[in-house]
Order: C-alpha cells, then sequence, then structure tokens
C-alpha cells in the first residue's frame, strides 16, 4: 500500500517546489502537476513527486491524524 503525505508548498524554483510534511522540509518534482502552485498551496506527495493539489482543510486533518498514528505507535513502543 502506498500514501501520498500532505504538504505545504514554502518556496517553488522552476520544476521544484520545496515541500514541508510534519516539520521536515524536502525538494519534490513538479513533473506530473497539470495545474500551477503558490506558496501556502497543500499538495500530496508520492515518492518525490508532487501528485496534486489538496484542499486545506482536508490536508490539516490528514496530517492531524497522521500526527495521531505516529504518537499512537511512539506509546505502544
Amino acid at each position: 500500500m502506498c500514501l501520498a503525505i500532505p504538504s505545504k508548498v514554502v518556496a517553488l524554483k522552476g520544476n521544484v517546489a520545496v515541500l514541508e510534511t510534519m516539520g521536515v522540509q524536502r525538494e519534490a518534482s513538479l513533473d506530473l502537476m497539470d495545474e500551477p502552485l503558490e506558496v501556502g498551496d497543500f499538495v500530496l506527495l508520492h515518492v518525490g513527486f508532487v501528485v496534486g493539489k489538496i484542499d486545506t482543510s482536508e490536508a490539516l486533518e490528514s496530517l492531524k491524524l497522521y500526527a495521531e498514528m505516529v504518537a499512537k505507535m511512539e506509546q505502544d513502543a
């Protein structure tokens, strides 16, 4: 199973976006995007590629759930 992680666009450099995901920044290719992005947009990141734009409220809800899962795994360890 593969998961696409909601990430916030913090910078744009040509055909590359700098994204922040749960406090970690990374670069991702925009080669698969067919719509323009702006700093502050939320996108789905999958194996180094931005694969689509996501609604801000959906992104924040997903990130909240990811954080809860991580906390639960850390608690159980």
